[in-house]
């Protein structure tokens, strides 16, 4: 008879949530990137991170593709729920992420794992807008922050679709997020301040409110090349979302380690590689300053998700039934 410790068994409850995980390293890298770029720190650096990130995403791909075929009837629950069927377009993230990391280095790689992640995540973002539309199960209680992932991640897609396809293509998906991210925002809000407070597990996804700003902004630039009044007003967002997220630290800090920890990384991300992009546009010393600042908690918060991760896994506390 199978025990929960056979790894067959285990693979079944492979979470798909684990592929934030690449999020938020191939996010590091970008920002490790970044910084080698403007002279600050040594580019091996950035490298060595890219490299980690592209083969997180590789094993965790062939891992999902094997619960996939070994645990098909697992993988159709894990789509049908209403939280963790968010979660599925973080693989088409990470593809996007790691097509951004590498555009400079190896470009027509790039441009395919680009293609092929905004191709998927258009399918992603239809099966989510449909199920939203014609559900019948959704309650203004299952609203929360990763409800963004699967629509509003479109708005990272013109990042490096600049370089990769026609200029329409990249605002055709800046539009798409752009839009629903106020929908959504509306939405998350209401239920935030007039419903219950999320559960525990869900509470690090109030980070993802940090992402669309700050990756709209650097969207913006890279379709306008242009520091205007709306880039501005993007930035000042997420870096207002950036203070009031720092006020609540304490109850942060509470929260034990869940695999939803994550959600903490690649909005930090965004809003560093934000803050970077601010300080070369502005000339301003403060955004490099502070840039600097979110690199390092970013780093740090990485590498402590990254150690509570596999102790966790070795621990079995991962890939168990919920």
């Amino acid at each position: 008879m199978n025990t929960p410790s056979e790894p067959h068994v285990r693979l079944a409850h492979f979470p798909v949530a684990l592929f934030a995980s690449v999020m938020g390293a191939a996010g590091l890298a970008i920002a490790w990137l970044k910084a080698g770029h403007l002279g600050l720190v040594p580019e091996e650096i950035g490298a060595l991170l890219r490299w980690l990130a592209s083969v997180l995403f590789t094993f965790l791909l062939l891992t999902y593709a094997a619960k996939l075929l070994r645990h098909p009837a697992a993988v159709l629950a894990e789509r049908a729920h209403p939280l963790k069927q968010n979660f599925f377009p973080a693989i088409s993230i990470g593809l996007i992420l790691l097509a951004t990391a590498w555009r400079h280095d190896a470009p027509q790689a790039a441009s395919w794992l680009w293609g092929i992640g905004a191709a998927l995540h258009l399918a992603f973002t239809l099966l989510a807008m449909s199920g939203w539309i014609h559900h019948p199960h959704f309650q203004i209680n299952h609203a929360n922050p990763a409800w963004f992932i699967p629509v509003v991640g479109n708005i990272l897609i013109p990042v490096a679709g600049v370089g990769f396809a026609p200029a329409d293509i990249s605002w055709f998906f800046f539009s798409i997020g752009l839009v629903f991210w106020l929908v959504l925002m509306t939405i998350v809000l209401y239920r935030l301040f007039f419903h219950e407070p999320l559960p525990l597990r869900l509470t690090p996804t109030l980070f993802i409110l940090l992402a669309p700003p700050s990756v709209g902004f650097l969207a913006w630039l890279a379709l306008t090349d242009s520091l205007d009044a709306f880039a501005r007003i993007l930035y000042f967002t997420a870096l207002f979302l950036g203070l009031l997220l720092a006020s609540n630290a304490a109850r942060f800090f509470r929260v034990p380690f869940f695999i939803s920890a994550w959600a903490y990384s690649f909005p930090l991300a965004a809003l560093t590689l934000a803050t970077f992009e601010m300080a070369t546009r502005s000339s301003l010393a403060f955004y490099n300053w502070l840039g600097w600042v979110l690199l390092v908690l970013l780093s740090a918060v990485v590498a402590i998700l990254a150690v509570k991760t596999v102790l966790a896994a070795l621990a079995g506390r991962i890939c168990v039934p919920e």
